[in-house]
């Protein structure tokens, strides 16, 4: 039997008890069978779904063992949603499940998701790789921005083969006939899931450019607007050496501009390309060239919509807004604000970035005074009726047109950070990372708690749409001596878990080991997701990346104690969406000890204004991989293979190592098992031990960049 509910195109195989369901305009396709089982004393009893037995069209009924129909599933729905409810015929007492298992398809860039935000959000989702969780209640594709949610007594989705290159998944569904709230299932067909509700302007993230999150050093937040060409290139040196082979790979230049060595940024000379020339005396093009010599992409900071330059002004004054009374107007960008409703001005805004880009040879933009929380920036102040009153040209969206015009500026392949941008703005698309948040630090202060707690706040508020349309940008990860070490690996886990861009900020040469490691173990960022598609405004306490490679998942966790004081942080495994009945394994990263084997859930006592985090691995029964320090997402960025060998009792695997950085691996062997030896090809240094808690260590180091291939082997 076959008919169309909504959009939808069903059809059902009683054969075979097929639902199989399609919808033509999203290519989405759902198809598995449907089960109903009835509860009794001896356990379940299924009964057959069979082709109506009477005149009602498109209404299977539920035939019991003995052939007698007692009730019936009802196809209902409205444009892309469809809903089935299992429902009695006349005796009411009988308790029944419906269940539909189906394969499902949606598009070439599909994930597993939720998008239904909770009542009480304890726990942030994440993943890299295509993870599963069983809080997922959703697929959403990148590329048509378009989401199949699921909806019943239960839903369950976990990854399935592939088919035609395209991901596959296996949704299981159930609705229950005698729940009045749960007695259907539903799934339904969200198209523009975020253009509709957060990002108008809604683009998937094009990799091309700028394959991953941005990650490098800018100097404003401890130099403010000191640093010249000199502290720069010093800084740069120090970096070279201990976070270029890291993966650090901009290095970005602030407050360059004539004048631009003393706040306010309105009285800077922002549109003459003039470079200070008491901090830059030989150029920007000589520093850019300087900065690549050292092995960096080199970056600048812009501020285009205005200037703090009387002589500019009275030179171009035609090009500036004016109030009623025919007074200068200004914000933050300027004393004098440019009007962008005037082509001749928009050329000078792409010009000078073409300069910059061209003949400077700059390959990162931050580009700032574009939004923010009022009008002192400029999406906001174009916005407000007496300056598009001032405007000399008739302007629908100016903002709009600046963008644009700078996109065409800086040119097509470099990088560009919308400072601050906004996701419902037309930043989307042409940049390709925001800024999410205010400055992590004041003027000439260093960062205090209430700085660190803002960037974990913006970072919950905006996380769902980094690395759907941009990267989100936190602002610089600090971990210099002025906060405690507990705050800044907090803040440490707060900006580099997710996959944010990753900017240092402190005076890197005052960086005592133990802080510059924080910085280390952050790079590369790792390639993360939201599985969460929907701003979060509680401070949760419980972040979970959720990790799937092709030899090995597990989960990093993150338990955030927002207070003053220690706290007690809990989670059950069930909570964050791994199965309940399984034992795992924990790893607390930054204690590195093995905390046990567990069962239903974990806790730690966790002081205050700092976070616990954890490797999460199901326990195998055998030796197994736990966790490496070289990176907090703990094996997420350098671990390449794993393998058992039950008959020859070997772990084997390849990590990928840094030069001249020993890497500590560390492995959970069980009751049963002793390390015997510990072997590695492409290492200069291999040293192994067994502990007496349990796990193995194994240090692996060599000379130059590459990776190393372990095994070790167990009596």
């Amino acid at each position: 039997m076959d008919w169309h509910v909504g959009e939808w195109a069903i059809e059902f195989e009683p054969a075979s008890s097929t639902l199989a369901c399609s919808h033509e305009a999203s290519g989405a396709r759902l198809s598995g069978p449907l089960s109903f089982l009835v509860e009794g004393a001896d356990g379940p009893t299924p009964w057959t779904i069979v082709v109506p037995r009477d005149s009602v069209d498109g209404r299977p009924a539920l035939l019991d063992e003995n052939g007698d129909v007692q009730g019936y599933l009802t196809v209902s729905g409205l444009g892309g949603a469809v809903r089935i409810t299992a429902v009695h015929r006349a005796a009411q007492s009988y308790r029944g499940t419906l269940t539909y298992r189906a394969r499902a398809a949606l598009g070439a860039q599909i994930f597993a998701c939720r998008t239904r935000p909770q009542a009480d959000y304890r726990v942030v989702q994440m993943a890299s790789g295509p993870a599963d969780s069983a809080l997922n209640d959703s697929l959403f594709d990148i590329a048509t921005d378009t989401a199949l949610r699921f909806d019943g007594r239960s839903v369950s989705i976990r990854t399935g083969a592939p088919g035609d290159g395209a991901p596959r998944f296996d949704v299981a569904v159930t609705a229950a006939v005698h729940d009045a709230a749960h007695a259907a299932l539903v799934f339904e067909l969200v198209p523009e899931y975020y253009r509709a509700r957060y990002v108008p302007y809604y683009t998937p993230i094009d990799r091309t450019r700028c394959p991953s999150p941005p990650t490098g050093w800018m100097s404003w937040n401890t130099y403010f607007d000191t640093a010249g060409e000199k502290e720069n290139l010093d800084e740069a040196r120090v970096g070279a050496e201990h976070l270029k082979p890291f993966g650090l790979e901009i290095w970005h230049i602030e407050s360059w501009q004539d004048n631009s060595d003393k706040l306010p940024v309105s009285e800077f000379h922002n549109l003459t390309l003039r470079p200070n020339p008491r901090q830059f005396p030989r150029g920007m093009k000589w520093l850019a060239d300087q900065i690549r010599e050292l092995g960096f992409v080199p970056g600048i900071w812009t501020v285009p919509f205005g200037t703090g330059d009387a002589a500019f002004y009275e030179s171009h004054k035609d090009w500036f807004l004016h109030d009623a009374a025919g007074k200068p107007m200004r914000n933050w960008c300027g004393l004098y604000v440019l009007d962008p409703s005037q082509e001749a001005v928009r050329r000078h805004m792409e010009n000078t970035h073409r300069t910059m880009a061209e003949d400077w040879g700059y390959e990162y933009f931050k580009i700032d005074g574009m939004s923010g929380r009022h009008s002192s920036y400029s999406a906001h102040f174009y916005e407000r009726d007496e300056v598009r009153a001032a405007f000399k040209e008739p302007c629908e969206d100016p903002f709009r047109l600046c963008v644009e015009a700078l996109r065409r500026g800086i040119g097509p392949d470099r990088i560009w950070l919308a400072c601050q941008g906004h996701y419902s703005g037309p930043e989307i698309g042409l940049a390709d990372a925001g800024r999410i948040g205010a400055d992590i630090v004041g003027v000439n202060r260093p960062p205090d708690w209430h700085n660190y707690r803002n960037q974990a706040w913006t970072t919950l508020n905006q996380l769902f749409v980094n690395n759907i349309v941009w990267y989100c940008d936190p602002d610089t990860l600090l971990v210099g001596e002025a906060a405690p070490l507990g705050m800044v690996r907090l803040a440490t886990s707060v900006v580099g878990l997710p996959g944010q861009m990753m900017f240092a900020g402190d005076k890197l040469a005052q960086l005592p080991p133990e802080r510059m490691r924080l910085l280390q173990q952050c790079l590369p960022v790792c390639d993360v997701r939201p599985l969460d598609l929907f701003p979060i405004f509680e401070m949760s306490p419980v972040w979970d990346l959720k990790i799937h490679r092709p030899f090995a998942e597990w989960d990093v966790v993150s338990l955030f104690n927002w207070e003053e004081d220690a706290h007690d942080i809990a989670f059950s495994f069930e909570e964050i969406g791994l199965p309940p009945d399984g034992e795992y394994l924990v790893w607390d990263f930054w204690a590195q000890a093995f905390r046990g084997a567990c069962r239903q859930g974990f806790h730690a006592a966790v002081p205050g204004q700092s976070n616990a985090l954890l490797a999460i691995h199901r326990a195998l029964g055998r030796p197994q991989f736990l966790s490496t320090e070289r990176h907090i997402t703990q094996g997420g960025t350098s671990l390449e293979a794993l393998a058992w060998d039950d008959a020859a009792r070997t772990l084997s695997g390849r990590v990928r190592l840094v030069e001249h950085d020993p890497a500590r691996l560390t492995f959970y062997v069980p009751e049963g098992y002793a390390l015997r030896e510990a072997t590695a090809d492409g290492a200069d240094r291999v040293e192994s031990v067994g502990n007496p808690d349990g796990t193995a260590t194994l240090v692996l180091e060599r000379a130059t960049p590459g990776a190393a291939a372990f095994q070790l082997a167990f009596d």
